[in-house]
């Protein structure tokens, strides 16, 4: 079966400004979701859409965890698991969120 798609509500029809953040489909399809835990993809979440043109930003990990309602060490321990799962590049202040680009497992 085969369902169609249609604006559910077309007053509030999603538009990019100039800029913008994305979520690349490749996280659903590449299986990067298996690599993380919720901790993990709410950091993940806030880096895509406070990130520039090139994905970075330079959050403080006090401003994330207030942000997200985290502990420094849940912080620390989802940054950890982006890097391993090769989402983030991170070099204290800078975060960078990376190309999911040749990422597949």
């Amino acid at each position: 079966m085969k369902i169609e798609k249609r604006i559910l509500n077309p007053e509030r029809l999603r538009r990019c400004p100039a800029q913008f953040s994305f979520i690349e489909h490749d996280l659903v399809r590449g299986g990067y979701l298996r690599r993380a835990e919720l901790a993990a993809w709410a950091l993940y979440l806030v880096l895509i859409t406070v990130g520039d043109e090139h994905g970075l930003s330079y959050y403080s990990d006090k401003s994330l965890g207030r942000l997200l309602s985290l502990q420094p060490a849940q912080i620390v321990m989802a940054r950890g698991q982006l890097v391993a799962a090769g989402m983030i590049a991170y070099e204290e202040p800078l975060y960078q969120v990376l190309s999911l680009e040749g990422g597949r497992s």
